[in-house]
């Protein structure tokens, strides 16, 4: 069996494979400001006929709001008196607009362990895979019925296999190797099935480097990026979850069925970008070098943490921001803001000029503050660059790894961060 193979049996109470249609149980169920509001109408219609109108677990279910914080809107700040109100009456526990974006502060605050079956009304919630969980997003109707029964319906996914070997080169991190594995596979190349990262590559990666591995796995259509539990594993768990303890259980088979299997060697990857207006449109950063950008934005689920801000504080140096370019620096959680806090690397951002903001989505969705406009050209450390992702339909978005973004900052134009 494939490690995805064994989450499934647990869950449903017995042994299945790819392919089979599995009722299983939910270990825990996230969801946020955006489509909660809409989950929690389903949910009531669902319990229409019944006396008491209760989630099925209310210590199984997570709650926080991260895509429009603070409020920017009389609806969004309506939507988050809406979602209070239902987890006080639930007892559903709130982290409100206080701890920063979701997929970061749900493995954090240990809500995330190996083996478990995890859904979230986002579909970046393939992150939390890092950990050895299945984690997937789900639609508002789909969340519903959870949040009713705490059980869904699930299709067990095939698994493919990617194996990494090689050195990274000076300069080049996971989110190049990711960048470079979805521009081979394509945006739906891995359409529903589960990303399992494999290799010494992966094995020899932070945590913080796999969780931006499983986050992107959405953008080759994958259910999930999953990657079997180790020592590193269990160093972070030991840190949220204080009796954590690894169980070799969740890994896959010798002999265990892979729909397709993939190799790359990354010895001599060099920095990758993602060009408009597909996260498949991946070419060497060198490609493009030069290409003016009236905006960066460093930071999201994908690469909001303190290593990725580390990498950024280090090539900006005492290096100023270019002039005419907008640098929006936002930590993904409140705990990794405080970590930035305490070594400098804050007082390092605002001094360079760039604007660093409280954890949340911040510019990602396009749908709060940082937005670009008409014929502008925005650099993100994020994982979408979809036509209108970050504001105008008739602005041009670039992905890349936040050691591209910070050299690029410098420079005011899109540059391959060895040449800094």
């Amino acid at each position: 069996m494939t490690i995805t193979e064994k989450i499934f049996s647990r869950a449903s109470g017995k042994p299945v494979v790819a392919g089979e249609f599995v009722f299983a149980d939910i270990d825990c169920a996230m969801i946020h400001d955006i489509t909660g509001p809409l989950a929690i109408h389903g949910f009531y219609e669902i319990m229409a006929g019944r006396k008491k109108k209760r989630v099925w677990d209310p210590s199984k279910i997570v709650m926080l709001f991260d895509h429009q914080v603070p409020a920017d809107s009389l609806n969004a700040a309506n939507n988050h008196i809406m979602l209070r109100k239902f987890a006080d009456e639930q007892g559903i526990l709130n982290y409100d607009v206080y701890e920063g974006v979701c997929h970061q502060v749900m493995p954090e605050k240990g809500h995330v362990n190996s083996g478990d079956l995890i859904i979230g009304s986002d579909s970046h919630t393939c992150t939390y895979g890092a950990l050895g969980a299945f984690s997937t997003g789900v639609g508002s109707t789909d969340m519903a019925s959870a949040l009713a029964t705490g059980k869904l319906w699930f299709k067990v996914p095939q698994s493919i296999r990617f194996e990494i070997e090689g050195k990274l080169p000076d300069r080049v991190y996971s989110k190049d190797v990711i960048l470079h594995i979805i521009g081979d596979v394509g945006a739906d190349g891995a359409a529903y099935s589960a990303c399992e990262y494999a290799g010494p590559t992966v094995r020899n990666m932070s945590i913080s480097e796999r969780m931006t591995m499983s986050n992107m796995a959405i953008e080759m259509g994958g259910a999930v990026g999953i990657i079997e539990p180790d020592r590193e594993t269990e160093k972070y768990l030991k840190q949220c979850i204080p009796d954590f303890k690894l169980d070799l259980h969740w890994c896959s088979d010798e002999d265990a069925n892979y729909a397709q299997h993939h190799e790359y060697d990354i010895s001599d990857l060099r920095p990758q970008i993602a060009c408009p207006h597909n996260v498949d449109n991946v070419k060497n950063v060198s490609d493009v070098e030069g290409t003016k950008i009236d905006q960066i934005f460093i930071g999201s689920c994908t690469n909001g943490r303190f290593e990725d801000l580390k990498v950024v504080a280090e090539i900006l140096g005492s290096h100023h921001i270019a002039n005419g370019v907008r640098v929006i620096i936002i930590p993904a959680s409140r705990m990794e803001y405080l970590k930035a806090l305490e070594v400098g690397f804050i007082e390092c951002f605002v001094e360079a000029g760039a604007l660093v903001e409280a954890p949340c989505c911040g510019p990602c969705m396009g749908g709060s503050f940082g937005l670009l406009g008409d014929g502008e050209v925005g650099l993100a450390t994020s994982n979408r660059n979809f036509k209108g992702r970050q504001g105008s339909a008739k602005a041009f978005v670039y992905l890349c790894s936040p050691a591209t973004a910070a050299a690029s900052a410098i420079t005011g134009s899109i540059t391959d961060p060895r040449e800094i």
